[in-house]
């Protein structure tokens, strides 16, 4: 199984009342943010057979976003195990219920959802072993036993690959 981690994009300032900060929605920046993710990461020819998100407005946000750039035709799942307060036994709870399926997104916060990634695949993790910016993506392969992290694309890698110049002269080489 795959396990694509998506941090919910940019959202601006947390709130301080927790009932207004849960629908605090994504800024202009993480609409550009979640977007720009999805086209990438439907150009990665990634495909998911459930997307899961917490269900805070701007996780749900980020989450539609980039299941309309994958062509993803299937409802988001909202789940409380990818809140800001989840525990991780809640988490791995939920990749059991999903363990037939190729590929899972779980759209979420931090702290939890870098902990979560960094317990899952290091037996010494902390939870602050890897920490996914707003808007990154981490793409976790789990055959057999052993989680194992394949690659982390982050909002500021994938806008400086995608306004990189597409073509650069070529170094000749000559052959002596």
């Amino acid at each position: 199984m795959d396990i694509y981690f998506l941090r919910h994009a940019n959202a601006g300032e947390s709130l301080p009342n927790a009932k207004q900060d849960e629908k605090r929605p994504l800024d202009e920046l993480g609409l550009e943010q979640s977007q720009r993710m999805g086209r990438v990461l439907a150009a990665l020819d990634v495909k998911v057979d459930a997307m899961i998100s917490s269900p805070l407005r701007r996780a749900t946000q980020t989450a539609a976003l980039v299941a309309t750039e994958l062509g993803y035709q299937k409802s988001v799942l909202l789940v409380d195990c990818l809140r800001p307060d989840a525990k991780f036994d809640q988490f791995r709870d939920l990749v059991r219920r999903h363990s037939k399926q190729k590929a899972i997104m779980v759209v979420g916060h931090n702290p939890t959802l870098s902990e979560f990634l960094s317990l899952l695949v290091s037996d010494e993790a902390t939870d602050s072993t890897i920490e996914l910016k707003k808007g990154a993506v981490a793409k976790v392969e789990w055959k057999r036993r052993r989680p194992l992290l394949q690659w982390v694309l982050t909002p500021k890698a994938v806008q400086a690959i995608q306004e990189a110049p597409a073509t650069r002269s070529r170094p000749k080489i000559s052959r002596k």
